[in-house]
């Protein structure tokens, strides 16, 4: 898990010099989807950087200006799906406008759903998945106001279909069992 408070006096991995070098040019929201790109994801299957380094440059620009980072504008920034609402809404309004399913791909956002401790839901999207039960997700506002990215996710499901997860907060720990809608994708 990598914060953008981590980002200060440490070594940058290369992926992080190619956010940064990306930042400039990602920056300037065009006509269309914010960002004017077809896809959450590279034609590799890989998180696309652009958006990548989009989403959390405004996410350091609010901050700057002491506004709170929130999961959803950070979902939408980085994954180019275009909903609107709470966290908890976005299962529902995403019937016939994107593709929705129970397994996990990169450039999904990975629906949470609204608990009595969490009742506006959380939304995450998925940069990465390492095996059949483990992913990692990018997301907003898991720590108050801090953007995580590659928080690793591991299914605690009984029947495998990612309808419950632990998410690794803490280097390794993993946190209580959250209870999953699905995941929304472009297609």
């Amino acid at each position: 898990m990598l914060s953008i408070s981590d980002l200060a006096g440490r070594a940058a991995p290369l992926s992080l010099v190619l956010i940064a070098a990306l930042t400039v040019s990602a920056c300037t929201p065009t006509t269309g989807d914010r960002m004017g790109f077809a896809s959450a994801r590279d034609e590799t299957g890989a998180v696309n950087l652009e958006r990548r380094a989009y989403a959390v440059e405004v996410a350091k620009q609010m901050r700057a200006k002491r506004q709170r980072v929130w999961c959803v504008p950070f979902a939408r920034n980085a994954s180019g799906i275009d909903i609107r609402g709470n966290a908890k809404t976005w299962w529902s309004q995403a019937k016939g406008l994107y593709a929705r399913g129970h397994q996990p791909k990169v450039g999904a956002v990975m629906a949470f759903s609204a608990t009595r401790r969490n009742p506006l839901g959380h939304i995450a999207v998925v940069s990465g998945v390492d095996s059949p039960r483990q992913i990692r997700v990018d997301h907003a506002n898991w720590e108050r106001n801090k953007v995580s990215l590659d928080m690793v996710v591991v299914d605690v499901s009984e029947k495998n279909d990612w309808s419950a997860v632990r998410v690794m907060s803490n280097p390794g720990a993993l946190g209580r069992v959250y209870p999953i809608t699905g995941f929304i994708s472009k297609g």
